[in-house]
């Protein structure tokens, strides 16, 4: 019987053996696997191209990637068929049937937020500026799983894709202009056309406002101060030229109508003190609100002469 040294001898002695003879295969294996990898990259780029061509540079970036690493696996599977002549490929196939199942029963939610549908579909292109529920920004770069936004105060956001199909999305640079509107009130007293043709007048020499289609400015409804006219008009759809032209156009409306002498009214309210009324406003006599019914009621008297005491406890309690 030989000793466990002996054993061991013969052991390592039979696997450089096995090496050695394996070498010829190893190499070719590798030359094989190189080959692949350098035909996956061709076609990685091709598929690039082929789409940049079209415009869909996203889309294309990410068929490329599917199908260069779709030929390296195959290049590997090819490459240990020769190393390991024993190894037939249906079982290679068979293996890589049940490791597909397992990496797609694993990886379902990777799968099911691919963002394949998005590219293809393309509701949204790279620079975009889109609205997806509480965050809004720049679209950077659509990924397998997510998006990629700028925010407009300089923070990344990372948007999961299948939240992109169960909110709505608002397109914000998807046409060339948009519309901004504001209120403005004016007092029931002032004229609503003058003041309309005044704002008109002063938005078109606004820079950055679109005269066509042309701003547009009416009466809209009764306020609890004044009349309110809705001012509405278009910019180009990119949010750096939405906010400087809706500031712009506030500052040339509020001109105009100082400079056409329309009043812009703010909140006011009225409060009366019944004992300061006329004594020809209605019957004194008679109980009203915050007025006592009597034969003699008060006499009316000024603002000026009106006087709070403080009561005895009151003093006692601030001394």
């Amino acid at each position: 019987m030989e000793e466990p040294e002996q054993l061991a001898t013969n052991k390592l002695q039979d696997m450089a053996e096995g090496f050695f003879w394996l070498l010829p295969n190893i190499g070719i294996g590798l030359i094989v696997l190189l080959g692949f990898w350098a035909g996956a990259r061709l076609l990685g780029r091709t598929v690039f191209f082929a789409f940049k061509r079209q415009h869909r540079e996203d889309l294309g970036s990410l068929l490329g990637s599917t199908a260069r690493w779709a030929m390296i696996l195959m290049g590997a599977l090819v490459c240990a068929t020769i190393v390991f002549p024993s190894v037939k490929p249906s079982d290679l196939l068979a293996t890589l049937g049940v490791g597909s199942l397992a990496v797609g029963l694993a990886f379902r939610d990777i799968l099911q937020n691919c963002g394949l549908m998005i590219l293809y579909a393309q509701p949204f292109r790279i620079g975009d500026q889109i609205v997806s529920g509480d965050y809004e920004g720049t679209v950077e770069r659509v990924e397998a799983r997510t998006t990629i936004l700028k925010t407009y105060d300089g923070q990344r956001v990372l948007i999961p894709n299948s939240n992109l199909y169960t909110r709505g999305i608002t397109v914000r640079t998807h046409f060339p202009v948009r519309r901004s509107q504001c209120d403005v009130s004016i007092g029931y007293s002032d004229d609503p056309g003058i003041a309309c043709e005044a704002v008109l007048h002063a938005l078109a020499g606004v820079e950055g406002v679109k005269q066509d289609p042309q701003p547009d400015a009416r009466p809209w409804e009764f306020g609890e101060s004044g009349v309110v006219i809705r001012v509405r008009w278009w910019t180009d759809s990119r949010r750096s030229h939405v906010v400087a032209a809706y500031g712009s156009a506030v500052g040339a409306i509020r001109a105009a109508l100082q400079q056409a002498q329309i009043d812009l009214v703010y909140p006011t309210r009225m409060v009366l003190f019944h004992d300061q009324t006329e004594e020809t406003d209605g019957d004194r006599s008679r109980q009203r609100e915050g007025w006592p019914a009597g034969k003699k009621p008060p006499a009316p008297r000024p603002l000026s002469q009106i006087s709070i005491a403080r009561s005895s406890t009151s003093r006692t309690e601030e001394d």
